[in-house]
């Protein structure tokens, strides 16, 4: 069985196996992680070809956060690029291959566009995947599949934005949004030593949070979260903001809890905001970061990361599925107060 974003419906059907050709790996799906840009095409049941990207056409099997084995590996693949019984991951975009942006690892920026695995092409929400053999990203034998499901979006952008930031431990940092990528920032952020401001309108997330090690958790719905800020840096302001919530209302507060000289992250899509560019950003002297996903050489530096720091990425999952709980599983991951979930093979 496999779970499918169709043109007008969520839908579970059956499919042939995909044979595997030159180029190619088939994989034994062992762990699907759940994320929140999926929620975009649930409700919109079938919103992938909004993205304006390559494929798309047809009945899209749904699920970009991929972990498995391999099981069958195509014509012309190396043993250097795979071999049967790998434990693997995937960095769930192929581009052309030849452009700047592929050959530095970003093939989701590719010139010519790009397949989206789970939007654009064929996901994870299956017992089996076909992907070139170019978008796989060893699993440290450390790491669960679960573990490897999560690198593979949600923990690896989280991951990726910090970097962006250039956190350290001397950092006061405040997350906006505690879903899936905002929980993996908290996790990450203290394992790089940084003073943690969680933000979320969910109680039940700011307990996760608060669990994960954030030193201190706000509702906005209770206290002004930019007063509350300040007031908990002196009258400065956080040294680096990250809005994972793709809301207005996020990364307004986001920017103007940032302090003087400070830099803010944007992680969480679509949307608009609006700003007073001169008192929010040009008399603040702040610096704007932009952070999509992450290249393939940041998805294998992530892994290494939460392997040696031994960061429990597995506290993430609230909720464990099987595949035929596809519609409980995005019925609830919808109410968006829970942590992570993933189905499981």
């Amino acid at each position: 069985m496999w779970c499918f974003w169709a043109s007008d419906a969520w839908s579970c059907e059956s499919f042939p196996t995909p044979p595997q050709g030159p180029g190619e790996v088939v994989l034994a799906i062992k762990a699907s992680g759940m994320c929140g840009s999926d929620l975009k095409f649930y409700r919109a049941r079938g919103g992938a070809a909004a993205l304006g990207l390559r494929g798309g056409e047809g009945p899209v099997i749904a699920g970009h956060e991929p972990c498995g084995v391999v099981v069958a590996v195509g014509p012309g693949v190396s043993e250097a690029q795979a071999r049967p019984g790998q434990r693997v991951m995937v960095h769930h975009y192929q581009g052309c291959g030849v452009c700047n942006h592929c050959r530095s690892g970003w093939t989701q920026l590719c010139r010519e566009g790009a397949v989206v695995y789970g939007a654009t092409g064929h996901g994870a929400h299956a017992p089996y995947m076909k992907v070139p053999a170019s978008t796989l990203v060893p699993l440290p034998d450390a790491l669960s599949f679960a573990a490897g499901a999560a690198i593979s979006c949600g923990t690896g952008t989280a991951y990726g934005a910090l970097r962006r930031l250039r956190l350290s431990g001397h950092d006061t940092l405040a997350i906006f949004g505690q879903g899936p990528v905002g929980l993996s920032a908290t996790l990450l952020a203290k394992a790089m030593g940084a003073r943690v401001i969680a933000v979320d309108i969910s109680d039940e997330r700011l307990g996760l949070a608060a669990s994960f090690g954030a030193d201190v958790t706000l509702n906005p719905q209770q206290v002004d979260p930019v007063a509350a800020i300040k007031d908990l840096t002196h009258g400065e302001g956080a040294d680096l903001s990250l809005d994972c919530s793709g809301t207005a209302e996020g990364r307004l507060a986001a920017v103007r809890s940032t302090r003087t000289w400070g830099t803010v992250g944007l992680v969480g899509e679509g949307g608009t905001v609006t700003l007073d560019v001169s008192q929010d950003l040009i008399r603040k002297q702040l610096t704007l970061v932009a952070s999509w996903t992450f290249s393939i050489v940041g998805q294998s530096e992530c892994a290494r990361f939460i392997a040696e720091r031994q960061v429990p990425v597995d506290r993430l999952f609230t909720h464990h599925f099987r595949l035929e709980q596809a519609e409980e599983a995005y019925r609830l991951f919808d109410t968006q107060t829970t942590g992570k979930g993933v189905f499981l093979f």
